[in-house]
Parts: structure tokens; sequence; C-alpha cells
């Protein structure tokens, strides 16, 4: 990877963290955001839906089943916008998961960096067989 880019990957993905803290879950706060052309043109961190209480997890700990991801945030907000996403690189401060990867791949992102690895990595097996770059970057 040339030295630009790879300052780049790291300078986005120091944003997506910052953006996590935006979460109100308690048990884990990712952010994400979406780069086109040098240019942020989405972001998202996991909570629940617009007008839903902002509370993640239900008396048990447990992360309640209406909870979207910082990638599907991200990747839902652009659709209401007049930007695309087709092309784009997605930063996201934890792995993807499957779900979240089948929504990356429809929206024609080309490119994923993420900076934690989940217990499950399904999402990014499931990027890598669709041709998507994806990279594990871990903190400097």
């Amino acid at each position: 990877m040339e030295e630009k880019q790879f300052l780049l990957d790291h300078r986005y993905m120091r944003m997506a963290r910052i953006w996590a803290e935006n979460s109100y879950c308690e048990r884990r706060k990712v952010g994400a955001l979406l780069v086109k052309n040098k240019m942020i043109i989405s972001d998202g961190y996991n909570g629940t839906p617009s007008g839903f209480e902002n509370c993640c997890e239900d008396e048990n700990n447990v992360s309640k089943p209406y909870v979207l991801h910082a990638e599907a945030n991200a990747i839902t907000k652009i659709a209401r916008s007049h930007n695309s996403s087709d092309g784009a690189t997605l930063y996201v401060t934890a792995s993807p998961c499957i779900e979240c990867a089948k929504l990356i791949i429809q929206a024609g992102i080309k490119r994923v960096v993420y900076g934690e690895k989940y217990r499950i990595m399904d999402g990014v097996e499931l990027l890598e067989r669709a041709g998507i770059e994806v990279i594990y970057l871990q903190d400097l």
C-alpha cells in the first residue's frame, strides 16, 4: 500500500473511532465513515432507529434486536442523500457482520477498512468473496 493511502486510512480510522463515541450503546460503541474522492460522504454509529429511546441494551445487557449497526446507519444515510456510495471506502471500527456485508456489497462500496476483529468473521469472508478489498488496520 502506498504511504499516502496508508496515512489517510489511519486518519479516517481515528475519525471513525471518535465518531463511535456518539453511540449510546454500552456494550460496544462502533463508528463508520464512508469516504469517496477524499471526502466524507456519510457517517454512522450503532444505535436505535430515529425516534426510539437511546438505549441499546435490555435489562439483561443484551443488545435489542432493532439496534442498527454503524455501517447500516452510514449506508442508509447516504441512500437518503443525493450522493452515491458506488466506489467508496467504508471505514468501520469493528469488522462487519454478515448482514452489513450484504448491504456493503449492494451499496457498491469497493473497499472496507476495519480496526477490530469481531469473534465472528463471516462478514469479512463474504466481502472478500465479492471481490471487495478488505483491510484490517490496527492502531499505529
